[in-house]
């Protein structure tokens, strides 16, 4: 016929004649073909990323080289066999045979989500169907904060908005390593969803270059995440330390020296010295943040105390001196020593003493059963009483022999 276009790709380097007609006469009659069980046709739901690339296969299970062909969610062929009707040139071939047919999808985007059907051209005829399933990431994900430069104990609020994603992204928060709990809303645009978490955040000097995290949780995407850094004003922390003396007492004739140190956000600039209750002594040298006293006496006794001051407030420390007499630690030493010496005399001497009871308690003991064992000695033969008595060592014949005569 006069005008017809000619048949291009794989159906015109085929040379079989009457092809292309019987191709097209296939294809209509697909759009009335029933749909079967599927029972020997086997296909994959596919969760593809947008603009990544979708793979469809449609596979037999028990081949007996029946026509198979893939058709798009508008019921349009997209391959009959390894021939593509359809003039997407997105949908490649990947693989063809008597038991698969394998496609893929390029630069897949929103309007390509649907079910795509498969198709076994036998008596009767099966279908089966696969759903394509795009997610979209977020666009964008931007945190707001209320307030750039905080005081502390203000409390702020951060917002984190993660747009257009699909399907809606999960927001999650930390601060530093701990996670908070923020508070989300979801608009939806079309198929598209925005997500807006808010956190409201009391902040002390502690979060001061601390980072506030924004984190989405979506299957589209890993490690996606934003943060905003806290800047955080205070008032200064005072801090007194001794210099000299090291250690030890303050005692009168000697030297005491103090130093302030003071930290805060923004850094203190004004920083003084004042003895509490009472004027500061004229022999105090202050300067800057350290405090002199070249020689001390017990006049000197009272608090001292520095304080600094920022934008954001005033704080201090203070110190208590107590001059001591200047043999305080001399004789504290002494009587230390005195004390040691005093034990362990009082130590020897109980110890002595025991070794004394021990061995007085040995003696006593063998003497005692040495009378015991010889006091009736003699008296075992004796026929009675009576003469057991008088035989006893110790008794009257005994008593005899000791008598003493005088004149």
């Amino acid at each position: 016929m006069a005008g017809r276009a000619q048949p291009s790709g794989p159906a015109a380097s085929g040379g079989a004649p009457g092809l292309l007609p019987l191709l097209l006469l296939l294809l209509s009659a697909a759009a009335i073909i029933p749909r079967g069980d599927g029972q020997n046709l086997v296909t994959e739901d596919v969760t593809v990323v947008e603009g990544d690339v979708a793979t469809i296969s449609c596979r037999v299970k028990n081949s007996d080289d029946s026509v198979i062909q893939l058709l798009n969610p508008n019921r349009q062929t997209i391959y009959f066999r390894d021939f593509r009707p359809l003039k997407d040139s997105r949908f490649q071939l990947v693989n063809f045979s008597n038991s698969e047919l394998r496609v893929s999808l390029t630069n897949v985007s929103i309007s390509d989500e649907g079910r795509y059907f498969c198709q076994l051209y036998t008596d009767p005829p099966q279908e089966i169907y696969t759903t394509i399933t795009v997610l979209v990431p977020p666009r964008n994900l931007v945190i707001d904060i209320q307030k750039e430069i905080a005081v502390e104990g203000e409390e702020i609020e951060l917002n984190c908005t993660a747009m257009a994603s699909r399907p809606a992204t999960t927001i999650r928060w930390f601060k530093g390593n701990k996670e908070l709990t923020g508070k989300s809303e979801v608009e939806q645009w079309s198929d598209m969803y925005t997500v807006t978490s808010q956190l409201v955040l009391k902040v002390g000097r502690e979060d001061d270059g601390v980072p506030v995290i924004c984190l989405v949780d979506h299957p589209a995407v890993k490690d996606l995440q934003t943060q905003r850094y806290l800047e955080v004003m205070y008032k200064p922390q005072v801090r007194v330390s001794q210099n000299y003396p090291v250690q030890g007492l303050t005692r009168e004739g000697e030297p005491l020296e103090l130093t302030c140190a003071a930290f805060g956000k923004p850094q203190p600039t004004d920083m003084r010295w004042l003895r509490v209750d009472d004027e500061m002594p004229q022999h105090v040298v202050v300067s800057g943040s350290n405090l002199l006293i070249s020689n001390l006496n017990k006049t000197d006794n009272g608090t001292y105390r520095c304080e600094a001051s920022n934008a954001v407030g005033k704080s201090h420390a203070d110190y208590m001196l107590f001059v001591y007499d200047s043999r305080a630690g001399e004789e504290g030493a002494i009587r230390s020593v005195d004390h040691a010496v005093v034990g362990g005399v009082v130590a020897v001497v109980v110890f002595a003493m025991l070794c004394l009871l021990i061995i007085l308690g040995r003696y006593f003991a063998r003497h005692k059963g040495t009378y015991f064992t010889h006091e009736a000695k003699g008296a075992d033969d004796a026929a009675d009483a009576d003469t057991a008595i008088i035989n006893a060592e110790g008794g009257q014949n005994n008593s005899e022999e000791k008598k003493e005569y005088f004149i």
